[in-house]
Parts: structure tokens; sequence; C-alpha cells
């Protein structure tokens, strides 16, 4: 007994009464009479020996037993409905799914979706912004931009934006600096680190600072923590020159030693082969690669 399912037809008769409360508005929904709605209630109630309605001459209400079940089969048939929505959505290629890091998403991606979305308004593009690296075919994915050094086995792996960790503050701190500071001078700063804290000891080395100590700063391990820290006042941070493009142009963060160093790493558009043969996979690709030249 534990393994059997009653009919699903059952199972909609009593989900859409229970939700109306009315055999008669069920009925409409379904497309059948009060009738069949009524002996399909009554049969699934014998099938599980549980009462599930308390039927009153001009009301229909549920049983404790009947109210635990519908909350359980409201949520499954929610998600049937969603599951069958978003894979007809999907094979009419209006659905893409698109995974990266949580710090690529809220400082490049986004702000930039918009444009995409105006030039491809039929497109509803769904990101899973994550440090977790998804399986494409297990997770549903159709693109990601993953942070590396590129070549993923058996996937084709496109070079996106290199990686240039600049220093920037906000304009406070950076006036305390004076005009065209030494490296030197981040001694007397806090250096706030994310997640790769060697970043700031490759930038000190590469601007050739001295008296330095790289490893002092509070660490964030969230990928914009570093960054509202930044913002907050509390110092200087290593940010990756493409994510702060538009903040350095409008002048709310400052970039006080200009110097930039190149990382090996870099962000690659990662896909399985065959994923560009969905139209709109291709053009999110093409528009990905506009953006990063531009």
């Amino acid at each position: 007994m534990s393994d059997y399912l009653p009919s699903l037809s059952a199972l909609r008769a009593f989900e859409a009464a229970a939700r109306h409360l009315s055999m008669t508005l069920a009925a409409h929904e379904l497309n059948v009479t009060p009738g069949a709605v009524s002996l399909q209630i009554r049969d699934l109630e014998a099938t599980l020996g549980v009462q599930l309605f308390e039927r009153k001459t001009r009301a229909l209400a549920l049983t404790l037993e009947g109210a635990d079940y519908f909350t359980t089969m409201r949520s499954a048939f929610r998600q049937m409905r969603d599951a069958t929505a978003a894979l007809t959505a999907r094979a009419r290629g209006s659905v893409l799914n698109v995974t990266c890091t949580a710090g690529f998403a809220t400082y490049w991606l986004v702000p930039r979706l918009s444009r995409f979305e105006a030039l491809h308004p039929e497109i509803d593009v769904r990101i899973s912004a994550s440090h977790r690296v998804l399986d494409f075919q297990r997770d549903g994915i159709d693109l990601a931009i993953r942070h590396g050094l590129g070549g993923y086995d058996g996937l084709v792996s496109e070079r996106l934006l290199d990686d240039e960790l600049l220093p920037v503050c906000i304009p406070k701190i950076s006036a305390a600096l004076g005009d065209n500071p030494l490296p030197d001078a981040l001694a007397g700063l806090q250096l706030i680190h994310d997640v790769y804290r060697v970043d700031w000891q490759l930038w000190l080395e590469a601007a050739g600072a001295t008296g330095v100590d790289a490893a002092r700063g509070p660490i964030f391990m969230h990928g914009n923590g570093a960054y509202d820290a930044m913002k907050s006042g509390l110092g200087v941070a290593l940010m990756r020159r493409s994510f702060v493009e538009a903040e350095l142009r409008e002048g709310t963060v400052v970039a006080p030693f200009p110097m930039g160093v190149a990382s090996r790493l870099a962000f690659h558009l990662v896909y399985p082969g065959a994923a560009l043969d969905r139209p709109a996979a291709a053009a999110f690709r093409r528009w990905l690669i506009l953006e990063a030249k531009g």
C-alpha cells in the first residue's frame, strides 16, 4: 500500500474541490459534471480509508486529514504545473538558464542585462548566481561564466574578460592620500580581502610597494562583502576593473593607484558543444562577447 498512488483524475478532483470548497466550481474547472467530481472523491476516500470532506447541506469543508492532504497535493500540483510551463517554454527556446559567480552577476552581468532584454524580449534569462559549479545536464544549464584558467574537459571555453586587479576606495580615502601617492602609502590603510587573499600580495609585489603587510585586514568570504566594506569606507579593496568601470566613470569609486595587475585567471564563457543549437543560447553568446569587447 505504501507504493500505491491513487489515480491522477481522482487527485485532480480532490485538489480542485478542496481549493474551491465547491463541487460545482471544481467541476466547471475540470470540465466535468459535479456528480463526476463527487464520485471521484468518494472513490478516493474509500481507497485511502480516510474521510477528506465534511459534507453539509450548503457547504463543503475539509476534515483535518483532508486539510493536511490538500496542503501536500496543492504543492505537488503547483510543482507539476510549473515544471510543465518551464518545459514547454524551454522547448520554444524562450527560457535560457545561465550560471555564474555572485560577483560577476552583481557587478557585470545584471547591470547590462536590460540591454539584452531590449534586443530579445522573447528570451527569459534565468541566472543562477553561485560559486558552486553546476552540471549542465543535471541542473538544466545552457551557458556558464566560470572564473579560472579555461580549458574545461568536454566543453567549449571562450575567454570573455581578463582579470585585472585594481585597488579602489571611496573618494574621501583617496583624497587623504593626496595626488599621485606611492604604493607604500597603503601601509597606513586597511586592506580589504575577499576569498582570494593572495591577490593583494601579487599587486603589492608588482607595484614595488615596501613596508606594506599584505596579510593585514579583514577577509570577506561572501562575493560582495569586500566591495560593500570598501564602499562603507572601511579601507581599500582589490577589485576587478571590469566590475567597477561604471563607478570609476561616475567618481563614486576612485583608483588612487591606477596600475592594474593582470592575473592568469579570467572569466570564460563555457558551454557544451550542442548548446548553440538553441537560438536563445546563440543570441546570448553573441551579446556577451560584444559587451565584453565594448
